[in-house]
């Protein structure tokens, strides 16, 4: 059985072919344009493709209420083209499939919980830091919705004391994503995180925005694992500066071995690493399959 995996991000579009055990046997990968351009190159990837089902994890916001006549539709995206765009029900056009729908970062949640770091456990928290800053929540053994998704990326941040930034966010200025994706980062230093050395200054100020927002999600949801994914994240040096910041912040007030003692494999990256989008999309199909939607 194959099962056909839509990771659709801000800044490139990744479609693969995956099997029930999470294996991604085929895939690939073009820029995020305008629903002309993509959709069509979408189509095309899948219309050969013997696959059962379909999950899509896409860039947001997004509606997820079944109940709403808006249900699939990307939001209010600043991507040009993209806001208030069908995207489910344009695919829906071009296969009759089950479709699994939610925020890729939900989508790499789950891939964590079902076949990545978190496997076995009933609930982790994801955190993708990159061209922008999203957040997927699974708890209870579910992925978490409410009035929408989570839009962790958003949250407010002190500010770093010897940090003059005005902020990158479009809505916000100085929130999460303001400050820490890679745009943040190279708007600040005037280069791009991945040419920065590793005792940069950006890295402690980084881990200052990060560790703030890992403390906050640690008191609101207790989640038994945190994981760190995206393109920033590929500075390895950042994992223990999170950490440090995050002891820092509860300052002994989460007495458990978690926090104190074990933190190493509690802030952790993607075991799935690069493919927990693409994996989790996989998974969101399965469900959608299994549950005949």
């Amino acid at each position: 059985m194959f099962i056909g995996a839509i990771e659709a991000g801000g800044t490139k579009i990744v479609c693969g072919i995956g099997k029930e055990d999470g294996q991604i046997v085929d895939r690939v990968s073009f820029p995020t344009e305008n629903p002309d351009v993509t959709i069509p190159r979408i189509v095309e990837y899948f219309r050969d493709k013997s696959i059962e089902a379909i999950g899509v994890g896409t860039f947001g916001p997004i509606n997820l209420d079944k109940n709403s006549p808006q249900y699939g539709f990307i939001t209010t995206t600043p991507k040009p083209g993209w806001s208030n765009f069908d995207f489910l029900g344009t695919l829906k056009t071009f296969f009759d499939l089950p479709f699994g729908w939610d925020t890729d970062v939900n989508a790499a949640a789950l891939s964590e919980a079902v076949w990545g770091a978190a496997k076995n456990l009933d609930s982790c928290v994801y955190y993708t830091i990159g061209t922008g800053v999203g957040v997927g929540v699974y708890a209870e053994g579910r992925l978490v919705h409410g009035l929408m998704h989570p839009e962790g990326g958003h949250v407010p941040v002190k500010r770093h004391p010897d940090d003059a930034f005005a902020g990158f966010c479009p809505y916000h200025s100085d929130c999460l994503e303001g400050m820490a994706a890679g745009p943040a980062i190279e708007k600040r230093w005037g280069i791009k995180g991945s040419e920065l050395p590793v005792d940069h200054p950006a890295w402690a100020m980084e881990a200052h925005y990060i560790g703030q927002a890992l403390t906050s999600t640690i008191l609101m949801l207790a989640p038994k694992k945190i994981i760190l994914g995206g393109g920033v994240m590929h500075q390895e040096q950042l994992f223990p500066l999170i950490r440090s910041e995050v002891q820092k912040n509860l300052n002994g007030y989460m007495n458990i071995p978690e926090i104190v003692s074990g933190i190493d494999s509690y802030i952790v990256p993607p075991g799935l690493g690069d493919n927990a989008g693409l994996c989790g999309a996989l998974a969101l199909g399965l469900a959608a399959l299994k549950q005949g939607s």
